[in-house]
């Protein structure tokens, strides 16, 4: 077993299923900046960052949303999500509506503009994927999917 369990300087016993999952972390982390950057030089993610791709997938896929229920959907502030939307609103890509359910917190929904510029980045974003992890079945992919989001559920629940 002492292959299994090992200690590294005065740090905690770690087996090989904790360091597994270390090295699936440090894995994940590494291929974000690697996607980042492959966003960045293919224009999924512009000047207003990476976020707004996000924003307006969740308005097309959930229907008009509140900026609090859209920062709760993600690791960030609500005031980091209220700027986007704004700068998103700015760009007329979004639109702030009436919210019968509330009278002070606005539903920001897609404009036509909006959703054809989200289309438009979705279309970009399936060409890419279509050429990464061919050698790779799609079962194994969809259950590393789960795997990522139960480590992302796990994160989250820590912080």
């Amino acid at each position: 077993m002492a292959a299994a369990r090992h200690r590294r300087g005065a740090g905690p016993i770690v087996d090989s299923k904790s360091a597994a999952v270390a090295e699936l972390m440090l894995e994940v982390a590494q291929c974000f900046f690697r996607i980042r950057a492959l966003g960045q030089k293919t224009g999924l993610i512009t000047s207003w960052g990476g976020g707004a791709f996000g924003f307006m997938r969740s308005l097309a896929l959930l229907g008009p949303l509140t900026v609090p229920q859209i920062a709760e959907m993600r690791p960030t502030s609500r005031q980091r999500m209220q700027r986007l939307a704004d700068e998103l609103a700015a760009e007329e890509l979004v639109e702030f509506i009436d919210n019968p359910k509330h009278r002070r917190s606005k539903l920001v929904r897609l404009t036509p503009k909006g959703d054809a510029r989200y289309r438009e980045l979705n279309t970009r974003l399936l060409s890419i994927a279509s050429t990464m992890g061919v050698a790779l079945s799609e079962p194994d992919i969809r259950k590393t999917t789960e795997i990522v989001q139960h480590l992302s559920d796990g994160a989250k629940n820590r912080s």
